[in-house]
């Protein structure tokens, strides 16, 4: 029973299942409402303990912060290494579920990497991410204003551009939604240093030449919304002389990086993007 529940949880966790029919199923499967309720609460409570426990794992300091942004004070949760001395520095930009634990991961994962890494809450100009609820996160996103969060993203190139333990040095990565913002940041920050959006929707191709930070792209090989813009995108790119790699990888769908994702994840190329990410940013931000 606990395997189908937990089954059950990623499909409500992945925004494919309703929290409502969540309950509904669960209830058959535990015998009753207030038990399904009840089984809900504690697999949300250990998902989220799992988190923080990650998060402090005693290699890497990490806090919640805000910066300033165009709408005010953005949410982010920032990671580096434990040792206080300068980082180049990363932000990390969530899919479209908002500041996620997983998102929060990748963000730690990051920091050990040697960086200074924020990861922004999108959604705090709307109060934050809602905790333990990815279907209204995902709701409430198509509510903001997409220029002021295009700046809001922006602010956080200043913020650790000016960070007290910033080389001065900015990359931008993100995944999904945050994809296409990383490519709306490079667009908008001249002084971003490099640039790795994941399956993200390509920008215009007038808005290429804007483009001064070095390009990486990772994209999957079965995902035609986004991959139709894929060779205006690098024909611009080219035109532009843009300092630029993009990779497409075989037999993998939207969001293959998302290890919390059973249906979409694909070990191998998340993998290998990963390391390209990471080599990718030690040669253009430790420069």
């Amino acid at each position: 029973m606990n395997k189908k529940f937990g089954n059950l949880y990623q499909e409500y966790l992945n925004g494919k299942t309703e929290r409502r029919d969540f309950v509904k199923k669960a209830a058959v499967l535990v015998g009753g409402t207030a038990v399904a309720t009840s089984f809900l609460s504690l697999f949300e409570a250990n998902y989220l303990q799992a988190a923080e426990m990650a998060e402090n794992d005693g290699e890497l300091y990490t806090e919640d912060i805000t910066y300033p942004g165009e709408t005010g004070e953005i949410k982010a949760f920032l990671a580096r290494p434990k040792k206080k001395k300068k980082y180049p520095a990363v932000i990390v930009i969530h899919e479209n579920k908002g500041l996620q634990p997983h998102i929060r991961d990748v963000n730690r994962r990051m920091a050990a990497e040697g960086f200074l890494s924020i990861a922004p809450d999108a959604l705090s100009p709307l109060g934050g991410t809602p905790a333990d609820n990815v279907e209204e996160a995902t709701k409430i996103l198509g509510q903001l204003d997409k220029e002021k969060t295009i700046k809001n993203m922006v602010a956080a190139v200043k913020y650790l551009k000016t960070h007290p333990q910033s080389t001065g040095k900015v990359g931008c990565t993100g995944f999904c939604w945050g994809g296409a913002m990383t490519n709306n940041v490079a667009v908008n920050a001249p002084d971003l240093d490099a640039a790795v959006p994941y399956y993200g929707t390509c920008p215009k191709s007038e808005d290429v030449p804007k483009i001064k930070a070095s390009l990486l792209a990772h994209y999957a090989s079965e995902d035609p919304r986004i991959d139709a813009g894929i060779e205006e995108f690098e024909k611009a790119l080219k035109a532009a002389g843009t300092d630029y790699q993009l990779f497409i990888y075989p037999g993998t769908q939207h969001a293959f990086n998302n290890d919390t994702n059973k249906e979409r994840y694909n070990e191998a190329a998340a993998k290998l993007a990963w390391k390209r990410t990471i080599d990718f940013f030690k040669a253009k931000l430790k420069s």
